[in-house]
């Protein structure tokens, strides 16, 4: 049995949910999906240029897990950027 996932603090709420290459119709697209919690990681490690000690401690979250969750963005939106696929920003249990 998996341990279940520890409630991560996220304190942004995006008013755009989807990002998609420009003359695409979404209709044809795959996408990638960016959780919350991977959204407020880059916002605060690098838009807001905090440490990830820094950025964990607001999250309450371990240094590892945000290492983990920052990678998995980063992954995430270079394959979206790489492969031409849009990127659709979801709610942690908002998922297709």
């Amino acid at each position: 049995m998996t341990r279940p996932i520890k409630k991560r603090l996220v304190r942004f709420d995006p008013r755009v949910t989807y990002f998609k290459p420009r003359a695409v119709p979404l209709s044809v697209l795959e996408e990638v999906d960016l959780g919350m919690d991977e959204l407020e990681a880059l916002r605060l490690c690098e838009l807001k240029k905090l440490e990830q000690v820094e950025a964990a401690k607001r999250m309450k979250i371990s240094q590892s897990t945000l290492q983990r969750i920052l990678s998995s963005a980063h992954q995430k939106i270079t394959e979206a950027l790489i492969k031409g696929k849009a990127i659709r920003i979801s709610k942690i249990n908002d998922k297709k």
